[in-house]
């Protein structure tokens, strides 16, 4: 599969599918929650996939493209943590945290993939 576009990743299209679950999840958590974990929960999942739009659109670059990914690895573990701080206030169920965490990890894994071997997505002077 030929891609063109940061949508066409396979890690673009699982941390954007998790951040839309996680945004119709917390719709159920208590409103106090609301600018608290709530929002971190959005923004930290939300910002996996933005940051990959940011780093696809620095690829010409490797170190900006590898502390793009950084950046999007950050988030991801920011929102596996507040995952971890939803289930123990008990808005997620053991095994809905359990399916999440998994996708969390899973994504965690392709963008360590992609930090450690930037070069297939490299941008170079004669493409």
């Amino acid at each position: 599969m030929r891609i063109d576009t940061a949508k066409d990743l396979e890690v673009y299209k699982k941390s954007y599918s998790l951040a839309m679950e996680l945004y119709w999840i917390t719709k159920q958590f208590p409103t106090d929650e609301r600018y608290a974990l709530i929002d971190q929960l959005r923004r930290s999942s939300g910002s996996v996939a933005m940051n990959l739009r940011e780093a696809w659109a620095k690829r010409r670059y490797e170190a900006h493209f590898i502390s793009k990914l950084t950046d999007c690895d950050g988030e991801n573990a920011e929102t596996e943590t507040s995952l971890d701080f939803a289930r123990e206030c008990g808005y997620l169920t053991s095994e809905i945290h359990a399916d999440l965490l998994g996708r969390n990890r899973e994504i965690g894994k392709m963008l360590g993939s992609m930090i450690k071997n930037p070069a297939p997505f490299i941008l170079t002077s004669d493409l």
